[in-house]
C-alpha cells in the first residue's frame, strides 16, 4: 500500500508517494552478496575507458563491513561474477562528502556486458540522479537510453545520507525504485542476461546491504 509522507520546503507542503520496498515487501528468497574482504566472488573491469585496469583495487570492505570505494584508480566496472537473468537487485549506498565536493558520480548496474559495451545503471549523485541510463540494443544496434525525462521528483539524498536502490530485470522490462518509489521503466529490453554490480567513476562512495532476489 502506498503511504504519504510531507515534505516541508521552502513552507510549501510536498506530499511524496511512498511504497515499501521489494526486501520489505517480501523478505524470503533473498541472498546477501555482500563481498567478503577478500572480495571473493567479485570481479573488476574497465569501464568505458581505453585505460589498462590498475593492478591495485580501489575496493575494498573497512572494518565495519561496509563496501568502500575509493574512487582513485580509474574508471571500472565491479561487478558479481556471476551471470543473471531475471532478478532484483538492492544496494544502499551514500557518497563520502568532500570539502567543495561537486558532480558526485557513480551508479548500480544491471545486466551489464564485462567488456562495458553493453550497460544499464541506476544513476546516483549528489542529490540528483535517480533515473536509468545506458547502452543498449535497440533493434540489434547499440544505442544510448536515458529516462531523466521520466522523473516526478528528486527521491535521491544529498551526499553524507544513505540511499537504497532496487533494480528489477523481469524479461524485457526494468525498473529502478528509489527511496520509496519507482522512478524509472525501461520496457523492450533485448539484452535478457548479464552483470550486476557497482561502479567506480571518481569518488569515495560507501555500499551496504547489497542483497539478490533471483526471479523465476
Amino acid at each position: 500500500m502506498k503511504r504519504l509522507v510531507s515534505v516541508l520546503l521552502l513552507g510549501i507542503a510536498i506530499s511524496w508517494a511512498q511504497t515499501p520496498s521489494a526486501l520489505e515487501s517480501d523478505p524470503r528468497g533473498w541472498q546477501d552478496i555482500m563481498p567478503p574482504p577478500s572480495l571473493q566472488g567479485w570481479a573488476r573491469a574497465p569501464f568505458m575507458t581505453t585505460d589498462p585496469l590498475n593492478p591495485q583495487s580501489q575496493w575494498k570492505v573497512d572494518p565495519s563491513g561496509l563496501l568502500v570505494c575509493e574512487g582513485d584508480k580509474g574508471h571500472e566496472f565491479f561487478y558479481l561474477n556471476r551471470e543473471l537473468a531475471n532478478f532484483i537487485f538492492h544496494a544502499e549506498w551514500r557518497f563520502v562528502p568532500i570539502p567543495n565536493g561537486k558532480g558526485y558520480n557513480s551508479g548500480v548496474m544491471a545486466r551489464n556486458s564485462i567488456d562495458g559495451k553493453i550497460w544499464h545503471q541506476g544513476q546516483t549523485g549528489d542529490a540528483s540522479g535517480g533515473f536509468l541510463m545506458g547502452a543498449t540494443p535497440v533493434k540489434g544496434e547499440i544505442q544510448r537510453i536515458n529516462t531523466r525525462a521520466q522523473l516526478k521528483e528528486n527521491r535521491v539524498k544529498p551526499a553524507g545520507e544513505w540511499n537504497i536502490f532496487e533494480i528489477r530485470a523481469d524479461g524485457p522490462k526494468m525498473t529502478l525504485w528509489v527511496n520509496g518509489d519507482v522512478t524509472a521503466v525501461v520496457d523492450n529490453l533485448e539484452v535478457m542476461r548479464g552483470y550486476i554490480g557497482l561502479e567506480a567513476e571518481g569518488y569515495l562512495i560507501q555500499f551496504r546491504n547489497l542483497k539478490l532476489k533471483e526471479l523465476p
